[in-house]
């Protein structure tokens, strides 16, 4: 968070927020002025994240440093001491989300491993040396790829908790790889299949996107895929 926006975007989304509750009615709005101010504050509060800040703050005082500001009256409190209230502010936001950030990815990480190691047990999942869990849907009776070789599968994407993160199936269209530039996990898992084979694959964090995690996909995450390989190219 660069150091400015954040105070200037919450106290403005703050700010539209603490007017509108006097306003029971859309029809209240009498004036462009007054649309767009409730547009801009309704909008920033909807998409950019305040929000979570607002629990942090007192909100009476927070409008009070606004209008000041806006005013162009002296501050009640000093440029340095705003500095340093700001300073700590935002090391206590920083230290508050990494703990919980933590929290959660030791979280992820305590559910996949029970769930690998329940996984483990059950009829028809299969163990590789390096963790990867893998089910046969469906052999194949093509070759088989080589870890050099680039693919064509379609596939589907999965975490523990069943939310689709990627689907070639629902894009109607197959995807490419070269084996040596996917996760571990798929450039072991797709050696073992031969073309026209569709397999399930269950795949540590490790193997994965471990620790990081990438958009869509928490760190520590276990990962399920069902893949079937269409080609080697």
């Amino acid at each position: 968070m660069k150091k400015g926006i954040i105070i200037t975007l919450t106290c403005l989304t703050l700010l539209a927020w603490n007017c509108s509750k006097s306003q029971d009615k859309k029809s209240a709005f009498e004036t462009e002025k007054q649309k767009a101010g409730y547009a801009v504050g309704y909008d920033l509060a909807s998409s950019s994240g305040i929000k979570e800040i607002e629990k942090e703050i007192d909100v009476d005082t927070l409008v009070q440093g606004f209008t000041d500001a806006l005013k162009g009256r002296e501050g009640k409190i000093n440029k340095e001491d705003r500095q340093k209230f700001m300073e700590e502010f935002r090391k206590e936001m920083s230290d508050k989300i990494n703990a919980e950030r933590k929290e959660q990815d030791d979280k992820n990480k305590l559910e996949g491993e029970n769930f690998l190691k329940e996984n483990a047990q059950k009829e028809g999942i299969k163990t590789t040396a390096s963790g990867l869990q893998y089910e046969v849907l469906k052999e194949g009776t093509g070759a088989a790829p080589k870890a050099t070789d680039n693919v064509t599968v379609h596939y589907k994407g999965t975490l523990l908790n069943g939310n689709e993160f990627d689907s070639s199936f629902k894009r109607g269209e197959p995807a490419g790889f070269p084996l040596n530039k996917v996760i571990k996990g798929w450039g072991e898992g797709l050696q073992l299949m031969k073309v026209g084979a569709k397999y399930r694959f269950f795949i540590p964090s490790q193997l994965a996107y471990g620790e990081a995690g990438v958009s869509s996909i928490p760190p520590n995450s276990v990962l399920i895929f069902e893949i079937e390989l269409l080609a080697i190219n």
